[in-house]
């Protein structure tokens, strides 16, 4: 995947991982990691071990990141009570590309445009001594720790899959 190194994304990504102190690489994949399930199979790695980064919108319209295990579904019921609101708001495509600044199926969780009113970090991510998540495209992923993305993405450890 010639160029995407050069995607303005993937450098506001690269930037992000620089300026948190990350020490994990960039990684172009030949093909597509728009899904969990497409980036675990193109890495040879379990699908648990990806980051996947979830937007979602809180009352007012707030935007609220859930950087989740792929191994599982987000539990919206749990995630609301657990942030004491009524409900959480689906983000469509353009709603996820105004906030982030990155598109569906790319969305880093870091180097965002507007940061996130709240992060939320699946602490089933803990499970893995090494992470991957989206770097601003579908081809683009980057190696992580845990304890790496909860620092870096201002993010709170919760449990918010089922």
């Amino acid at each position: 995947m010639e160029g995407v190194l050069e995607k303005a994304a993937v450098q506001r990504a690269q930037r992000a991982m620089i300026d948190a102190g990350m020490s994990g690489q960039i990684t172009v994949l030949s093909e597509s990691a728009r899904t969990a399930a497409q980036a675990a199979s193109a890495l040879g790695i379990e699908v648990g071990q990806i980051a996947s980064s979830l937007v979602f919108t809180l009352p007012e319209n707030r935007p609220l990141l859930v950087i989740t295990s792929g191994r599982h579904r987000v539990d919206t019921d749990r995630v609301s009570q657990l942030l004491n609101v009524a409900s959480l708001g689906r983000a469509d495509a353009d709603y996820v590309k105004n906030v982030s600044g990155y598109s569906v199926g790319g969305v880093a969780p870091i180097g965002w445009s507007t940061p996130p009113a709240i992060t939320l970090v699946d602490e089933a991510l803990g499970d893995y001594e090494i992470v991957w998540a989206a770097a601003g495209h579908p081809h683009a992923v980057f190696p992580t720790t845990f304890a790496e993305l909860l620092r870096a993405s201002s993010g709170t450890q919760a449990n918010v899959g089922d």
